[in-house]
């Protein structure tokens, strides 16, 4: 039988947004292995667990780790916030796994900050839309300003990942000047900070503003589509259905 490493996605943080998937298996798990915050968020229920972690920008190192205790026999987890899946580190394992021919490796999906966020800030992503990372450590900022372009043109609602960092305190600002070239300074926006942790905090602006607002790289910053609104203080983008007056509608047709 193949030895297994199940790559995680533990959501925002707190339990309660974690999946019952992800739950039984980081219990079965006899190795939790993940960068040092995420294995402080997972708490007291899991301390008995053996915990094995490496500082940022030693990826790679990390995943090698969870091979490594697997071809001991250990039933390994690999925890990543959000999706393992989206901008997680299943895409490495898969990539790494190839030298490893008898373990097999399986993804236990997770909350993603787009969705995550987009709930406490309302339905932003409602209709197409895309997710961009402002972090240019693995990828050149010239591609990263291709696509804001890109998904202005194309009047995608867009979710902001990466907005910002000690190195990299004004990409925002940048990204916001290139999405000015295309879209006017009233669109609706807004970003939320700590999603699904303590302090978590929902702001909605215009883009004109959000070029100016100070965010952390524990933000998510949501560009509405040109049918976007703030209503009632949330940020929504309208799926395009026809609302007449005085008339009770109701239904999904989930499309």
């Amino acid at each position: 039988m193949k030895s297994k490493i199940y790559v995680v996605g533990m959501g925002p943080g707190e339990e309660e947004m974690m999946t019952g998937q992800a739950i039984r298996v980081l219990e079965e798990s006899d190795v939790i292995v993940g960068y040092p915050v995420y294995l402080r968020l997972l708490g007291v229920r899991f301390s008995e667990k053996e915990f094995l972690s490496t500082p940022m920008k030693q990826e790679v190192a990390r995943c090698k780790m969870c091979f490594e205790e697997a071809e001991k026999g250990k039933r390994v987890a690999m925890i990543c916030s959000g999706d393992a899946g989206i901008y997680g580190m299943a895409s490495l394992m898969y990539e790494l796994g190839a030298e490893y021919p008898d373990i097999e490796i399986r993804v236990v999906p997770g909350i993603t900050a787009a969705s995550s966020g987009a709930a406490v800030l309302g339905a932003p992503l409602n209709h197409d839309f895309c997710v961009i990372s402002l972090s240019d450590l693995l990828i050149p900022w010239e591609k990263i300003e291709k696509r804001l372009r890109a998904a202005a043109m194309g009047d995608f609602a867009i979710a902001i990942y990466n907005p910002s960092s000690h190195k990299r305190h004004d990409y925002l600002r940048r990204a916001c000047d290139i999405l000015l070239e295309e879209i006017e300074p009233e669109r609706a926006c807004g970003y939320v900070e700590n999603i699904g942790r303590e302090g978590t905090k929902a702001v909605t602006c215009t883009l004109g503003e959000l070029r100016n607002r100070e965010v952390n790289m524990f933000t998510t910053v949501f560009v509405g589509n040109s049918g976007s609104q703030i209503l009632n203080g949330k940020l929504v983008t309208k799926r395009g259905y026809q609302i007449e007056k005085d008339t009770n509608l109701c239904g999904d047709n989930g499309r």
